[in-house]
């Protein structure tokens, strides 16, 4: 088998994805061209004749849809001879598209693969291509289905976690990524998004509330109670967990992942083919690892990802310098802080998906991404990404630093 390895990923900041957002007067295939455009430049990807470039995109649909990968090369004035492709598992399909395109390098099917993805949720809302878990009441009884901001409440309240702890979360995530950005430590990465008239329309992660507190947090109302109560999902709730005589809703819009617009791609191959366009790999992909789990908790599957992708390297917990937990929701990282032991030093520590918000597609490259920008800069030499995944599924990355 051969090693993939890593050789450069760029991404755009991240709008707000609202009417008002600065990236809402563009469309999907403009931000999916433009980072492909940049890591082109950077790299000379399009001159090594890549094998595919595979895009994550949560909801393909309009203007999302038929194949927005292909549509993104095509858009980007890359050669009509690269093929494109396009992978949707909710919002690990970015880390899904790195990869895919990991195994194909691995398993000697590809030299140069690019993985990418794109939301616009700003255009389409999430959970725009509809589907059975958002319309067939059998499905979801039967299967003991709920909603992601109804199994985050869940799994607070099984937990134990406090509407203080998960608001004192949030508000670290958002000094964190404010640091982050006031050290530059995104500037190796981040491309600003142009117009068609070529100008900035965004250059900075847009959603970010630096200096809220805890206490700014506590006033805002619980986002999913009423959805809860008048959808009838605890009711399916209380069936699966009958000692769940109360759920405590404590997620709201400051704790929980902001909903945004961006875009991510990433350059993955062998060395050789890195050493014929002048590239020194950055770093390499070990392994991978998807699971499943009860779709009404759903939200804890990151530690069982973890700990298969780890497992496939005879790897541990204690191995592993940094980790990035996406910030679905504050419980989702207090979950896997408590269940893994693993420090809150080495978890999110430019903050994450709460902060900066969750463009689902493209989530995952960016998680890779960041890792790879933060273990440059603070030596550390391994790091794993994990994302959980609506209908109770996760999926890990653990990657390591490339020696030169």
């Amino acid at each position: 088998m051969s090693d993939a390895y890593i050789f450069d990923a760029v991404r755009t900041p991240r709008g707000k994805g609202r009417p008002d957002g600065a990236l809402h007067s563009l469309t999907p295939i403009d931000l999916g061209a433009q980072v492909l455009r940049a890591l082109d430049a950077r790299t000379g990807f399009s001159k090594a004749d890549p094998e595919d470039v595979v895009f994550g995109c949560g909801d393909g649909v309009n203007d999302q849809g038929a194949n927005i990968a292909r549509s993104s090369v095509l858009l980007a004035g890359l050669p009509d001879s690269i093929p494109g492709s396009t992978v949707s598992r909710f919002c690990s399909s970015g880390l899904d598209a790195v990869n895919i395109a990991a195994s194909k390098v691995m398993s000697g099917q590809a030299d140069v693969m690019v993985a990418g993805g794109v939301e616009m949720m700003s255009i389409i809302p999430i959970a725009g291509t509809g589907g059975p878990n958002g319309s067939d009441a059998f499905f979801n009884n039967l299967s003991f289905n709920a909603p992601l901001g109804i199994a985050a409440d869940l799994l607070a309240t099984l937990r134990g976690h406090t509407r203080e702890a998960v608001d004192a979360y949030a508000a670290e995530s958002q000094a964190r990524a404010a640091r982050a950005w006031q050290e530059d430590r995104f500037a190796k990465s981040v491309c600003p998004v142009i117009d068609i008239n070529d100008d900035v329309v965004l250059d900075r992660d847009e959603y970010m509330r630096p200096g809220t507190s805890a206490q700014d947090l506590a006033v805002l109302r619980p986002a999913f109670e009423a959805f809860g109560q008048k959808g009838g999902y605890e009711a399916i709730v209380r069936q699966r967990y009958p000692e769940v005589l109360n759920l405590s809703h404590i997620h709201t819009a400051g704790n929980s992942s902001g909903i945004v617009d961006g875009a991510a791609a990433m350059l993955i191959g062998t060395r050789e083919a890195g050493e014929k366009l002048g590239l020194a790999p950055r770093a390499v992909i070990r392994s991978h690892a998807s699971v499943a789990m009860d779709p009404c908790l759903m939200l804890a599957s990151p530690v069982d990802a973890t700990q298969r992708a780890l497992a496939r390297v005879g790897k541990t917990l204690a191995d592993v310098d940094l980790f990035e937990v996406n910030e679905a929701f504050a419980s989702v990282v207090l979950d896997f802080l408590a269940r893994t032991g693993v420090s809150h030093e080495r978890v999110n520590v430019n903050g994450g998906g709460v902060a900066m918000g969750h463009p689902i597609g493209a989530t995952g490259v960016i998680l890779v991404n960041t890792l790879i920008d933060e273990m440059e800069r603070s030596g550390a030499t391994s790091g794993l990404a994990t994302l959980c995944v609506g209908l109770g599924m996760g999926v890990a990355t653990y990657i390591e630093r490339a020696e030169h």
